[in-house]
């Protein structure tokens, strides 16, 4: 079918399911440490800075053979929950396309600015902006994600040859001088700024960057989360580029990067959100839709891990939820209450496990990029 996804809410015909082969490990650099932070609760959850970590015991352990093991095992499990995912959603009538695998061989990549580990294409939502009958590659904000897109190109290809337009973009250079330290710091002053980056023969400034997932789709209306200098450089880019196609609205700082487990349109009118306060950041016209707030995850609805790795999700990621249909929510069997909330509000929440969404990151949302859906440029703001 032809590329057609206008919002996250209308029957869903077609979408792509990341992969998690070979997703082992994270190695943390600056970019990874910016990265990650809640700005609703000014708290890193149980992710510790990299100051801190670096010269830690667990550090330094952290590929003893034991641990490893353990890693291994969580891999295996997690490859078998997005398997699972799938064969949910073709129970379901949906089309699932694949992204193709980086060899095994390939562990590193490098450009004249950085190098930098191989991310398996695991949660296909954060680069690239689906809107309408376009693919948008976004300029990603970690470098270790620089090329993940590539994995994705055999797919985007055959809806490019069945009329998709199919944009990329800036890339940035991504040197140290790239990011935004002072900006980020005011919106989440729990981020490690880096305290000494290293000047670069490639540095031109600051750069636009900007994950797809800080972005929401409402039909013709693209409001977009901007928490520093790189956001909002990439905002500008989009409203320029989608001018006369789509609204563009700026949201400053609701969370400092994804806003896919904070705020979630189940359906026109309807917002899944993680706290009653996220209403306040939203466009004035959103601020008068219905809103689901489930009661706040408590420890034991999350596996316990003893070895005492960094956990970089949100312990919020189980409301990255997918939608089906306006009637139909794909959620974490794990969830019994966010389970009995939707159902509360007439809505069909179907399970499907994903045991270790925090100790890899990403929920059903983050997994999997909508191409085709049944709705169009509807005016949900109006």
């Amino acid at each position: 079918m032809r590329l057609n996804s206008y919002d996250d809410f209308t029957p869903l015909k077609e979408v792509v399911l990341g992969s998690a082969d070979g997703y082992l490990d994270r190695v943390r650099d600056m970019s990874f440490d910016m990265f990650i932070s809640d700005n609703l609760s000014g708290a890193r959850g149980y992710y510790p800075s990299l100051s801190t970590w670096r010269d830690s015991e667990e550090r330094r352990e952290r590929n003893s053979p034991h641990r490893l093991a353990m890693k291994e095992r969580f891999l295996g499990e997690l490859v078998e929950d997005v398997e699972g995912l799938a064969a949910q959603l073709t129970a379901l009538g949906v089309t699932v396309h694949r992204p193709r695998q980086p060899d095994a061989g390939l562990t590193r990549v490098a450009t004249p600015a950085f190098e930098a580990t191989v991310t398996p294409p695991l949660n296909v939502r954060d680069n690239t902006l689906v809107l309408g009958d376009e693919i948008i590659e976004t300029p990603p904000m970690l470098r270790d994600r620089y090329f993940e897109t590539q994995f994705l190109k055999p797919v985007f290809q055959d809806y490019f040859r069945q009329g998709a337009r199919w944009t990329t973009m800036p890339r940035p250079m991504m040197t140290d001088h790239s990011f935004d330290p002072a900006n980020v710091a005011h919106a989440a002053p729990n981020i490690e700024v880096p305290l000494d980056p290293r000047d670069s023969p490639y540095d031109v400034g600051l750069e636009l960057m900007i994950d797809g997932a800080n972005c929401l789709r409402l039909g013709r209306d693209l409001i977009v989360n901007v928490s520093n200098a790189n956001h909002a450089l990439a905002h500008d880019w989009l409203e320029r580029h989608l001018d006369g196609r789509f609204r563009v609205h700026r949201m400053d700082r609701l969370t400092q990067s994804h806003i896919d487990s904070v705020v979630v349109p189940l359906r026109p009118g309807t917002l899944l959100l993680r706290d009653p306060g996220v209403v306040d950041y939203l466009p004035k016209a959103l601020r008068g839709w219905d809103t689901i707030v489930p009661p706040p995850p408590g420890i034991d609805d999350y596996p316990q891990y003893e070895n005492g790795d960094p956990i970089p999700a949100s312990p919020y990621i189980d409301l990255n939820v997918l939608s089906v249909d306006e009637r139909t929510v794909l959620v974490n069997d794990a969830c019994k209450t966010l389970i009995a909330t939707l159902e509360r509000h007439g809505f069909d929440a179907v399970p499907v496990r994903h045991r270790h969404r925090r100790i890899f990151g990403g929920g059903f949302h983050c997994f999997t990029l909508d191409t085709v859906r049944t709705g169009g440029a509807e005016d949900y703001l109006a």
